[in-house]
């Protein structure tokens, strides 16, 4: 099968509809290739963490005004004395009209935990982030707490970004742009913490999996793992190419983009 044309992550996967069967498979592709590496002391196990959504959250896209603007009231005019009253009637007859109302969902998402097996205690924990995570609201507020309470614990923290959309998740050293980032916290150098920030051009980095300190960390070729989900995904035969992606690329980006469809023929 065809792979993605592009050299890292393919933005076109970071589009709504494809993006949770690209989480889903990822989160158990680095679970797959790891397990065999750190069994018998460890175990890697894919756990499931549940978001409360709530009001503009859930919503993907945005209402028109119209759906939301209310039906203008006037004081009755046969009241000589309009502070007697707080009743208000329309001055004309309206239809209803339809509107969204945000409703509270749960979203489900998976991560990794790799665990001692002799003690059970939580040696990593690995995230791949997802809009549940970056978006503004209740979602990543609480992601943003425990990801604080992994921080100041014993516990190794790694962290894949690969969605360009929404703030990246706050460090203290802000200054750093990129498309996308993968962060590798060990206990031991807290605060300080490794930051693989790459861009569309880039391959996806390869990174070690911090284990206890008389363990071998083993690397972590997301590359390869990516490109694999993509196979299996089939997405080189769903996926049209002569359209933009789904967020949108600056204009930089677009023109990099496009030389490189019409160099593999996709455009």
């Amino acid at each position: 099968m065809p792979p993605s044309p592009f050299p890292g992550m393919d933005p076109y996967l970071e589009h709504p509809s494809a993006w949770p069967n690209v989480h889903h498979r990822l989160i158990t592709a680095i679970a797959d290739s790891l397990a065999p590496q750190l069994l018998p002391k460890y175990q890697v196990l894919i756990e499931e963490r549940i978001y409360q959504t709530i009001g503009t959250d859930s919503v993907l896209v945005g209402i028109p005004d119209a759906a939301v603007k209310l039906t203008q009231i006037t004081p009755n005019p046969t009241k000589t004395n309009p502070t007697k009253t707080n009743i208000a009637v329309a001055s004309t007859p309206s239809k209803p009209k339809t509107i969204i109302l945000p409703i509270p969902e749960q979203v489900r998402q998976g991560h990794l935990e790799i665990r001692d097996i002799a003690t059970s205690n939580l040696v990593t924990a690995l995230e791949v982030l997802s809009p549940t995570n970056k978006r503004s609201g209740e979602g990543r507020n609480q992601y943003e707490r425990k990801r604080q309470t992994i921080l100041g614990s014993s516990t190794h923290l790694v962290e894949i970004d690969l969605l360009r959309q929404w703030e990246p998740m706050p460090t203290l050293s802000n200054g750093i742009q990129s498309h996308y980032r993968i962060l590798v916290s060990q206990t031991h150098r807290r605060p300080q913490a490794d930051l693989y920030a790459f861009n569309l051009p880039d391959s996806i980095p390869t990174f070690p999996l911090p284990l206890q300190p008389e363990d071998a960390e083993p690397l972590v070729n997301l590359q390869e793992l990516f490109n694999g989900v993509y196979d299996r995904s089939g997405y080189s035969f769903v996926i049209d190419y002569t359209r933009e992606p789904v967020p949108l690329l600056s204009e930089a980006d677009a023109a990099w983009t496009d030389g490189l469809l019409r160099e593999k023929g996709l455009r």
